[in-house]
């Protein structure tokens, strides 16, 4: 059958300007089906189409005259692609540029027809990996398949997130044609007490934001600007860093302490993981020694990139390529030594100041056969689906947080000024039981089978305990002078360290936990604005299961009906995790809520447009960052006098606890 043809039968009910959601949405989920496996037979029009598409043939379809599709074309017909049943690494720089290249082509497709004819033809002919990367950062990124909801990673390749015991039952139950649901645990055991913070390291909802975060906000993109996306690396993983840190808290643990490149890695890791194809994850011994790595980098160059940063912080200014200065003890700053850390393509002299976050990514993943003495595929934290599980990744993160601290503190406290609102008194804040709770949470395994037409599919579950919380909202009780609409953000911060010291303000506002940033309209008078915790702007529902998106758009197709998904982007904080776990006693946290002009906002309709509902740790998706002000504001600088900021009457915070119960 001719492309013609194909895409007749494929669009039978395409609008006049492409096809519709439903087809669009049809198309992702069967790409993305059995992925290991070729496209299966009752996917008739797609597996025509992925032999008789030639890519070569639509060049005319593509935004560039086909530069990326014959750029693509000639390394595949070269044979210089990786092949198919192999791991897959975004670090590895040559993996990473096959899979940008695929990357190019989607998003230079002109309709719905091209994109899904490249897409099903180098499903069948790239390796496995390198297409869902590129797949999904496309679909992501590609007007024409806007509104499309991407399937949950975790049960795309499910072996990524799942410990290898339970997917050997799953075979097991493939072999013999039994369903089953398996009870999936955390790694390690009593003996190590980082188990008591697995349930959050290894959240498979924490691992899919992190992952996609990552996506909407790529270290290699070369696309159009993304707005403050330094400052956004910094934040998200600052929160990431908090949240791991009030977690341990109310399991009677310290705050995780910084990496140090001259000292041992205390915690090891033990993954429990496979590849799909490419063997297990490694495991990495306590106390472990920094070692080079053989073609990543030498320990010294991890230590002089630090150096020149802080030096950088120090002097207020960076150097561009041409020696000049961009200076950095302002608002801005934040965003340039984000992106000299990542490093991303935002960086201004990335052979300078080098990467020190992507290269510790790899260098810790590598220390368990730093020198390939035993083949060893890439460890969990060269992977941003896995990297979370390790507690390596946190102690990492601490220790840049703390470099970004260094810059931060340097600039001069807000003043009164700065701070005061004159419309706005907030006069009280009740806030509704704030209480978490372990359930248990199934999703499917199906994706990590092999499969063939003459073998049936077999039904097989992970179940697994994750952490939520009951429902819960707060009333904010105010006074207004006339209405207006306003900024509202709401932290939650703890109030005690693991010792039960109480900590001061200016010591504890760097562990604040942002629940939630919006607009409001307030009335004139006294009045009283209900928020629910479910509306918070740094969270998302759980995603639709790939079953129930398979289920709705086949059904919409067949009745040539509308197909409405409104899930949102996949980046964002789980919403079931917007509270720590806290504990039995309750963990003691501050609670506030800090109103400011509604000229903060960055657009107009903010009051009345939630714009996906997780711009908090993700932004606008292809727009300006909501809040003109510096992430983490008011607290993200120092403040040597409390009272500047305490005694604001558009500032309120009371104590609250935070209680886990089992029941």
């Amino acid at each position: 059958m001719k492309w013609a043809a194909v895409a007749a039968v494929l669009l039978v009910a395409a609008v006049a300007d492409g096809a519709d959601l439903a087809h669009r949405q049809q198309a992702v989920n069967r790409l993305l089906y059995r992925i290991y496996s070729p496209i299966p037979s009752k996917f008739g029009e797609l597996k025509t189409l992925s032999s008789s598409f030639e890519p070569r043939a639509h060049t005319s379809h593509c935004n560039d005259g086909g530069n990326a599709v014959n750029h693509l074309m000639d390394e595949y017909e070269a044979g210089r692609l990786l092949k198919q049943h192999n791991w897959f690494s975004l670090f590895n720089t040559r993996q990473r540029e096959e899979a940008l290249m695929l990357v190019d082509v989607l998003l230079n497709c002109k309709d719905f027809e091209t994109f899904v004819g490249n897409a099903a033809f180098f499903r069948e002919n790239m390796n496995e990996g390198e297409f869902v990367y590129a797949l999904y950062v496309a679909v992501t990124h590609s007007d024409v398949m806007q509104d499309v909801v991407l399937p949950p990673l975790y049960e795309v390749t499910p072996h990524m997130f799942t410990n290898s015991e339970v997917l050997d039952k799953a075979y097991a139950a493939k072999m013999t044609q039994t369903p089953g649901d398996f009870k999936m645990s955390f790694t390690g055991s009593k003996k190590n007490k980082e188990q008591r913070v697995a349930y959050f390291g290894e959240d498979i909802g924490m691992n899919s934001h992190h992952v996609h975060w990552h996506m909407d906000f790529p270290f290699w993109w070369h696309g159009d600007e993304i707005d403050r996306k330094g400052e956004l690396f910094f934040w998200a993983h600052h929160q990431l860093t908090v949240r791991f840190d009030a977690e341990r808290l109310s399991n009677y643990l310290p705050p995780v302490d910084e990496l140090y490149w001259d000292r041992p890695i205390k915690e090891g890791f033990a993954p429990h993981t496979n590849y799909k194809y490419g063997g297990e994850f490694p495991t990495r011994p306590d106390n472990k020694n920094f070692e080079d790595v053989d073609g990543v980098a030498r320990i010294r160059d991890m230590k002089e990139m630090e150096s020149r940063i802080r030096d950088a912080i120090a002097h207020g200014y960076v150097d561009k390529v041409d020696g000049s200065h961009i200076d950095i003890d302002n608002d801005h700053g934040i965003d340039v030594v984000g992106a000299a850390i990542e490093s991303s393509t935002s960086s201004v002299n990335p052979a300078y100041y080098g990467a020190l976050h992507n290269q510790a990514h790899r260098v810790l993943g590598a220390q368990a056969d730093p020198h390939g003495k035993f083949n060893m595929p890439p460890g969990v934290m060269e992977h941003f689906e896995t990297a979370t599980r390790d507690p390596s990744f946190f102690r990492l993160h601490k220790y840049m947080d703390n470099i970004f601290k260094e810059h931060k503190d340097k600039l001069p406290p807000y003043s009164a000024a700065d701070l005061k609102y004159d419309n706005v008194e907030v006069t009280g804040v009740d806030v509704d039981e704030l209480s978490t709770f372990f359930e248990n949470f199934q999703f499917d395994l199906g994706n990590a089978l092999d499969t063939t037409d003459n073998v049936n599919d077999v039904a097989v579950h992970a179940i697994i305990p994750r952490l939520n919380h009951k429902p819960f909202g707060y009333n904010i009780h105010y006074k207004a002078d006339h209405a207006e609409t306003v900024t509202v953000r709401v932290y939650l911060t703890p109030k005690y360290d693991n010792n039960g010291v109480r900590l001061p303000l200016e010591q504890n506002r760097w562990n604040s936990i942002l629940l939630d940033t919006f607009w409001v309209n307030v009335e004139a008078g006294e009045h009283t604005y209900h928020r629910d915790a479910a509306q918070s702007n740094v969270a998302i529902p759980d995603r639709p299961a790939f079953e129930e998106l398979m289920k709705k758009a086949d059904e919409a197709v067949a009745g040539g009906s509308e197909l409405s998904e409104d899930y949102g982007q996949s980046c964002g904080h789980p919403q079931r995790l917007l509270l720590p776990k806290g504990n039995e006693k309750g963990l003691e946290c501050w609670f506030a809520v800090f109103v400011t002009s509604g000229d903060d906002a960055t657009h107009d309709d903010l009051h009345s447009n939630d714009h996906g509902g997780n711009h908090g740790y993700c932004g606008i998706h292809g727009g300006k960052y909501p809040d003109k002000r510096p992430m983490g504001f008011p607290f993200d600088r120092r403040i040597p006098n409390p009272a500047t900021l305490l005694e604001q009457p558009n500032f309120h915070s009371h104590t609250v606890r935070v209680y886990h119960k089992e029941e």
